[in-house]
Protein backbone atom coordinates (compact mmCIF):
# COMPACT_ATOMS: atom_id res chain seq x y z
CA UNK A 1 0.00 0.00 0.00
CA UNK A 2 1.48 3.32 -0.98
CA UNK A 3 1.32 6.00 1.65
CA UNK A 4 -0.12 9.28 0.41
CA UNK A 5 2.24 12.20 0.02
CA UNK A 6 2.07 14.50 3.02
CA UNK A 7 3.90 17.77 3.41
CA UNK A 8 3.58 17.53 7.21
CA UNK A 9 5.88 14.52 7.26
CA UNK A 10 8.58 16.01 5.02
CA UNK A 11 12.03 15.56 6.52
CA UNK A 12 10.98 12.74 8.84
CA UNK A 13 12.51 9.30 8.74
CA UNK A 14 10.47 7.13 6.33
CA UNK A 15 8.44 4.36 7.90
CA UNK A 16 8.44 0.92 6.33
CA UNK A 17 5.53 0.61 3.94
CA UNK A 18 2.85 -1.91 4.80
CA UNK A 19 1.18 -3.69 1.93
CA UNK A 20 -2.31 -5.07 2.17
CA UNK A 21 -3.58 -7.83 -0.07
CA UNK A 22 -6.72 -7.34 -2.15
CA UNK A 23 -8.48 -9.91 0.06
CA UNK A 24 -7.54 -8.00 3.23
CA UNK A 25 -8.69 -4.73 1.67
CA UNK A 26 -12.03 -6.27 0.69
CA UNK A 27 -12.46 -7.73 4.18
CA UNK A 28 -11.90 -4.28 5.69
CA UNK A 29 -14.21 -2.68 3.11
CA UNK A 30 -16.97 -5.22 3.88
CA UNK A 31 -16.64 -4.68 7.64
CA UNK A 32 -16.76 -0.89 7.24
CA UNK A 33 -19.73 -1.07 4.87
CA UNK A 34 -21.60 -3.37 7.27
CA UNK A 35 -20.92 -0.96 10.15
CA UNK A 36 -22.12 1.97 8.03
CA UNK A 37 -25.33 0.09 7.20
CA UNK A 38 -25.91 -0.73 10.90
CA UNK A 39 -25.43 2.92 11.82
CA UNK A 40 -27.80 4.08 9.07
CA UNK A 41 -30.50 1.71 10.35
CA UNK A 42 -29.92 3.00 13.89
CA UNK A 43 -30.11 6.59 12.60
CA UNK A 44 -33.38 5.90 10.76
CA UNK A 45 -34.84 4.34 13.94
CA UNK A 46 -33.77 7.37 15.99
CA UNK A 47 -35.38 9.74 13.47
CA UNK A 48 -38.60 7.71 13.74
CA UNK A 49 -38.49 8.06 17.52
CA UNK A 50 -37.95 11.81 17.24
CA UNK A 51 -40.92 12.09 14.89
CA UNK A 52 -43.05 10.03 17.29
CA UNK A 53 -42.01 12.17 20.26
CA UNK A 54 -42.84 15.31 18.30
CA UNK A 55 -46.23 13.90 17.28
CA UNK A 56 -46.99 12.89 20.88
CA UNK A 57 -45.97 16.31 22.09
CA UNK A 58 -48.40 18.00 19.72
CA UNK A 59 -51.35 15.73 20.51
CA UNK A 60 -50.84 15.14 24.24
CA UNK A 61 -49.68 18.53 25.44
CA UNK A 62 -53.04 20.17 26.09
CA UNK A 63 -53.04 19.53 29.85
CA UNK A 64 -49.31 19.50 30.45
CA UNK A 65 -47.77 21.47 33.25
CA UNK A 66 -44.25 22.91 33.07
CA UNK A 67 -42.65 19.69 34.33
CA UNK A 68 -44.36 17.59 31.65
CA UNK A 69 -43.35 20.05 28.95
CA UNK A 70 -39.79 20.10 30.26
CA UNK A 71 -39.60 16.31 30.30
CA UNK A 72 -40.84 16.04 26.72
CA UNK A 73 -38.42 18.71 25.57
CA UNK A 74 -35.55 16.94 27.34
CA UNK A 75 -36.46 13.60 25.72
CA UNK A 76 -36.62 15.18 22.27
CA UNK A 77 -33.26 16.93 22.77
CA UNK A 78 -31.71 13.64 23.93
CA UNK A 79 -32.98 11.89 20.80
CA UNK A 80 -31.67 14.70 18.58
CA UNK A 81 -28.29 14.53 20.29
CA UNK A 82 -28.21 10.77 19.78
CA UNK A 83 -29.12 11.18 16.11
CA UNK A 84 -26.33 13.73 15.61
CA UNK A 85 -23.84 11.38 17.28
CA UNK A 86 -24.88 8.52 15.00
CA UNK A 87 -24.63 10.78 11.96
CA UNK A 88 -21.08 11.74 12.98
CA UNK A 89 -20.14 8.06 13.28
CA UNK A 90 -21.61 7.38 9.83
CA UNK A 91 -19.46 10.20 8.45
CA UNK A 92 -16.36 8.70 10.10
CA UNK A 93 -17.01 5.28 8.58
CA UNK A 94 -17.64 6.78 5.14
CA UNK A 95 -14.38 8.72 5.46
CA UNK A 96 -12.58 5.48 6.36
CA UNK A 97 -14.01 3.87 3.21
CA UNK A 98 -12.74 6.82 1.15
CA UNK A 99 -9.30 6.53 2.74
CA UNK A 100 -9.30 2.81 1.95
CA UNK A 101 -10.04 3.57 -1.72
CA UNK A 102 -7.34 6.25 -1.81
CA UNK A 103 -4.69 4.09 -0.12
CA UNK A 104 -4.49 6.18 3.05
CA UNK A 105 -6.41 3.83 5.33
CA UNK A 106 -4.32 2.68 8.27
CA UNK A 107 -1.98 5.68 8.17
CA UNK A 108 -2.07 8.52 10.69
CA UNK A 109 -3.28 11.74 9.09
CA UNK A 110 -1.08 13.84 11.36
CA UNK A 111 2.32 12.12 11.57
CA UNK A 112 2.09 9.67 8.66
CA UNK A 113 2.99 6.62 10.75
CA UNK A 114 0.99 3.41 10.50
CA UNK A 115 -1.96 3.12 12.88
CA UNK A 116 -1.53 -0.07 14.95
CA UNK A 117 -3.72 -2.97 13.84
CA UNK A 118 -5.07 -3.26 17.40
CA UNK A 119 -6.35 0.33 17.24
CA UNK A 120 -7.97 -0.25 13.86
CA UNK A 121 -9.56 -3.46 15.17
CA UNK A 122 -11.06 -1.53 18.11
CA UNK A 123 -11.92 1.60 16.11
CA UNK A 124 -11.92 0.83 12.36
CA UNK A 125 -12.51 4.44 11.33
CA UNK A 126 -9.48 5.77 13.24
CA UNK A 127 -7.52 8.42 11.35
CA UNK A 128 -4.89 9.12 14.00
CA UNK A 129 -2.35 6.88 15.72
CA UNK A 130 -2.59 6.53 19.49
CA UNK A 131 0.08 9.16 20.16
CA UNK A 132 -1.48 11.80 17.90
CA UNK A 133 -4.96 11.06 19.28
CA UNK A 134 -3.69 11.54 22.84
CA UNK A 135 -2.09 14.85 21.84
CA UNK A 136 -5.35 15.97 20.23
CA UNK A 137 -7.38 15.10 23.34
CA UNK A 138 -5.04 17.10 25.60
CA UNK A 139 -5.84 20.32 23.75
Amino acid sequence: MAKPADTKTAGRKPVAKVTRSAAETEKIRAALAARRDELRAEYDQTLSEITELQRDRLTDSAGDDQADTGTKTFEREQEISLANSILERITQVERALERLDEGGYGWCERCGNPIPVERLAAFPSATLCVTCKQLEERR
